[in-house]
């Protein structure tokens, strides 16, 4: 199995042993950021930080000429990334025998809802998310569209991975989070994440629902779930808070909504990429759930990319509704986090990749190289090792 290392350009830029460190991991590439969000990591082998705060979500290059005059155009790096340190990292890289993919992070940007707050998904109370643009919103579409073709097809890359390129919702790290309280499940989650902007309310009026009366049954759904009462797990609990016709409606609309904005980005990569350029999505076989990894239908998806990167920390059954599709040659790469502080096991992850290629993966992700102490990497230097042993192809041979 294939395996690639997630990482920054900051991993990278300024220690000259870290592209060889990577190698000696026993992957055969590295997914590197490209466009991503706002964050503070840690560099436990750096040579010259121990942390790296990137204030707000940014490209780590320079931006192209596309841009020029428009309202809703990426952020420069700060400090943190400056010039063009995607590139400076990708060619050291490159030169260590490692294939480069981009990691591009699409509709989750606090920067962007803060200068433009009109961008936002809006609840049904009417609280704005200033860190998940509305991808309902035409204007908002065209900039996703566009930083997925920009930010995907960098010098050098051959290959990319698509984050967060459909609806964000409530669940977010944003800042000292506290939003822990109550526990709301998943119909809580899919209740909170029900946008009513402008661009939404239209939206479901053309799906014959009045917005005004929507947003106030969903905020009588939720009273019980404030109150104390337990959440429901899955579909059948977000039919029982919200109804069977509004649940099934709402889904239609954002699953529509979704769908035509993967495809949109894929096919503008695919319009800017050289030829056998890889487009993969980081994706949830549920098409209802949000965040990082966007809820999509499985069989679509696969129609419209190469693939799909699935979370694993909460185990490989998310495999299985993509393994099903059996589309010839499609990547369904299995990611598992391999840092132990951030709750991940490098130590299982011989049995964990083992079980994922069982189930239908073709592909390893591990979360992530520039993170991980000295302890965790040495597990997974063994465990790929492990797999090569036995015939798994970790670096892709």
């Amino acid at each position: 199995m294939k395996a690639s290392a997630f990482v920054y350009p900051w991993d990278v830029n300024g220690d000259p042993e870290a592209p060889a460190r990577i190698a000696a991991l026993g992957v055969a590439q590295v997914t590197l950021a490209a466009a991503y969000h706002s964050t503070r990591a840690l560099t436990p082998r750096h040579p010259r930080h121990r942390i790296v705060t990137a204030e707000h979500a940014a490209v780590l290059y320079p931006a192209g000429d596309r841009w020029a005059g428009r309202e809703l155009r990426p952020y420069a790096a700060g400090d943190w990334a400056p010039g063009d340190a995607f590139g400076e990292a990708a060619g050291a890289l490159t030169e260590a025998g490692l294939e480069v993919h981009t990691w591009v992070v699409l509709a989750h940007n606090s920067r962007l809802g803060a200068e433009h707050p009109d961008t936002s998904v809006v609840n049904a109370y009417g609280d704005r998310y200033p860190w998940a643009p509305c991808i309902a919103q035409p204007a908002t579409r065209a900039y996703l569209t566009d930083l997925a073709a920009e930010a995907a097809v960098r010098p050098g890359a051959r290959g990319t991975e698509l984050e967060s390129l459909g609806w964000y919702g409530l669940q977010h790290l944003h800042a000292h989070d506290k939003t822990g309280g109550v526990g709301l499940g998943d119909a809580g989650q899919y209740l909170m994440a029900l946008c009513f902007c402008p661009s939404c309310r239209e939206g479901y009026g053309r799906h014959g629902l009045d917005a005004d009366e929507l947003a106030a049954a969903v905020r009588t759904a939720l009273e019980p779930v404030w109150q104390g009462a337990p959440s429901d797990g899955g579909w059948a609990g977000i039919e029982k808070l919200l109804g069977e016709t509004l649940a099934h409606t709402t889904r239609a609309y954002r699953d529509d909504t979704a769908r035509t904005l993967q495809e949109q980005a894929v096919a503008a990569v695919r319009a800017t990429a050289p030829e056998s350029f890889q487009v993969l999505l980081h994706a949830d076989p549920v098409s209802y759930h949000v965040g990082a990894n966007p809820g999509v239908d499985p069989a679509h998806i696969l129609s419209v990319a190469d693939g799909v990167v699935v979370p694993c920390a909460g185990g490989t059954g998310t495999l299985t509704p993509f393994a099903r599709q059996e589309r010839e040659g499609a990547v369904i790469a299995a990611n598992f986090t391999v840092v132990s502080g951030m709750g991940g096991s490098p130590g299982t992850l011989a049995a964990d990749a083992a079980e994922a290629r069982r189930l239908g993966a073709t592909e390893l992700r591990l979360y992530h190289a520039g993170l991980a102490s000295d302890s965790d990497l040495e597990a997974v230097r063994w465990a790929l090792a492990g797999l090569e042993g036995r015939g798994g192809c970790a670096r892709g041979l």
